[in-house]
């Protein structure tokens, strides 16, 4: 609650600030993105707009003026999280986060002190990875009931493609060792034949009754905690995949009282397609919340070997991974979408999930003419994560074109499995930002958050090192894959602004443009590569408002 009133105090505060003053920022670097001028010593900003950029020099004068020293911090465009999860990211303040667990012991050890600490109603928790962990083994019932003994107990994996449930929880939602998996999903057994407690992909599906349905105010409150997160991390937007088309009222409804400081681009869930293509993309708040495509899924991810692949796992060779959907269920809604000028997104991390896709976008483009499309030939459609790519299929985003939607973070922290499921011929293809980015491919960057962090420093950080966080890079993880500090701007500015429909407003430091700016403490451009995930946000401006400044 604190939080929440600092920072209703804080945005009410910079709403007048915005409203009664006009801004000029100096005293730093300042990266415009724009290739004609690159770099520039001042900004002003006048009614949420660039008015002036260049040398302190020339500085229109104004009346009203509020002058904001950078002291020395780099400003840049507005960064823009092109790929996670608003909801999730809140929730994750709000409920158990197992996020950087080193062990099964530790994290069943947070387990026992929430259970503890809440000993009412179901437990729900997200974030454990078990790749680094000294077990090597995913959790299991047994493991959560040992830690709460008889609760309700539903912890989903870092990637949110698997949920480990307690026996309390399995015989809640009635699965026992004859529950057939749905269709997509995988219900792991043991050698008795008995449910280990793991859920993959569909199979979650089993007990979504068991989540507790949010009442309106904890709702909100979840949003809230993910736009105050976003803000102090300095991403001005964020593109929010498989936003609940229920969510989206609310979202519109903050926005509109002023609690949305950072600009949304919604990708909603299949369950809203017919309406949101019959009433076409919807904007509230002057464009603070746009919401004007669908997420689709194609297969599962990797870490949980839900992935489709067209040669078995190198680690598993009685599996080639998950198929969530068919080319004859998914065509008919892709073309429903370009009748009705509606974006499709579609997460696909498998190099066969990653052709299909391909192939089925190829299908659904040459079945509706330009000439029904309210976009035209302007379809911009997306894959999201194009994690693991056969070469030979880098020409479908470069000829459809495809957007590619990639999350840098994910190859850092992959680097430590992936080889051992795929095996090194495949990795050829894997995390080839470079590649694509080469062959005139927009590439957006993300950080899938609540799966990652979401710190946008990690983010460029990952892109330019190809590193983890401790400098570790493994043998062959094809370092010339990493991309040059340009092009990792451009990933998390200009091309989320293109992806979005927004390059002309957003994306870059240019006269007439909207005054979204992102201030680090640390120069992205110029400093030791380990030392860019040691900084952080000191300035969050959108619309020419501050909503994030550090002490």
């Amino acid at each position: 609650m604190r939080r929440t009133l600092l920072l209703a105090l804080l945005l009410s505060g910079a709403a007048a600030s915005a409203q009664a003053q006009d801004l000029l920022i100096r005293g730093g670097p300042i990266y415009t993105g724009a290739e004609a001028a690159p770099t520039a010593e001042v900004v002003q900003v006048r009614d949420g707009r660039i008015v002036y950029v260049g040398a302190a020099a020339g500085v229109p004068t104004a009346d009203r003026l509020e002058v904001i020293d950078l002291k020395g911090a780099a400003l840049f465009p507005g960064f823009t999280d092109g790929h996670a999860h608003l909801d999730g990211i809140g929730w994750r303040e709000l409920t158990l986060n197992l996020e950087g667990s080193a062990s099964v012991a530790e994290a069943m050890a947070r387990l026992t002190s929430w259970a503890e600490a809440h000993p009412e109603g179901p437990i729900i928790g997200r974030g454990w990875i078990e790749t680094h962990w000294p077990e090597g083994r995913f959790l299991t019932r047994q493991d959560l009931d040992a830690a709460a003994p008889g609760r309700v107990v539903l912890l989903g994996r870092a990637d949110g493609h698997a949920v480990v449930a307690s026996t309390a929880a399995l015989a809640a939602a009635g699965i026992t060792a004859d529950t057939a998996a749905p269709s997509g999903g995988e219900i792991l057994k043991d050698e008795g034949g008995q449910p280990t407690g793991m859920l993959v992909d569909a199979a979650e599906q089993l007990v979504g009754g068991l989540m507790p349905q949010a009442d309106p105010a904890a709702l909100r409150e979840a949003y809230r905690a993910g736009f105050r997160v976003e803000a102090e991390y300095g991403w001005t937007g964020l593109h929010f995949m498989s936003a609940p088309w229920r969510d989206v009222p609310l979202m519109e409804a903050m926005a509109e009282a002023g609690e949305a400081p950072i600009r949304v681009y919604n990708s909603i869930t299949p369950d809203g397609a017919a309406e949101l293509i019959a009433g076409g993309p919807r904007s509230v708040a002057d464009g603070r919340i746009i919401t004007r495509a669908i997420k689709y899924y194609a297969d599962g991810a990797l870490g949980s070997r839900g992935a489709a692949l067209f040669e078995p796992y190198a680690d598993r060779p009685d599996t080639t991974g998950l198929m969530q959907i068919t080319e004859q269920e998914i065509v008919p809604l892709y073309q429903a979408a370009l009748k009705g000028g509606i974006q499709v997104a579609t997460h696909a991390i498998g190099d066969r999930g990653n052709a299909s896709v391909a192939e089925w976008y190829q299908q659904a483009l040459a079945g509706v003419a330009p000439s029904e499309r309210p976009n035209g030939a302007d379809v911009r459609w997306r894959i999201e994560h194009a994690q693991i790519l056969r070469p030979s299929d880098y020409h479908w985003f470069a000829d459809l074109p495809i957007i590619a939607s990639m999350q840098p973070s994910h190859a850092i922290g992959d680097l430590h499995f992936a080889p051992a499921r795929l095996g090194d011929e495949r990795l050829d293809g894997a995390y080839a930002w470079h590649s694509l980015a080469d062959l005139g491919v927009i590439v957006v960057g993300g950080s899938d958050a609540p799966v990652e962090r979401g710190a946008p420093l990690i983010e460029f950080y990952a892109a330019v090192a190809r590193r983890d966080l401790q400098g570790f890079q493994g043998p062959d993880w094809r370092p010339e894959e990493a991309v040059d500090r340009e092009t990792a701007l451009k990933m998390f500015t200009l091309w989320p602004a293109y992806a979005s429909f927004r390059e002309d407003e957003l994306g870059t430091i240019e006269v007439g443009k909207r005054a979204d700016f992102t201030a680090f403490s640390v120069d992205l451009m110029t400093a030791p590569e380990a030392d860019i995930p040691k900084g952080r946000a000191v300035l969050t401006v959108v619309d020419g408002v501050v909503v994030h400044r550090a002490e």
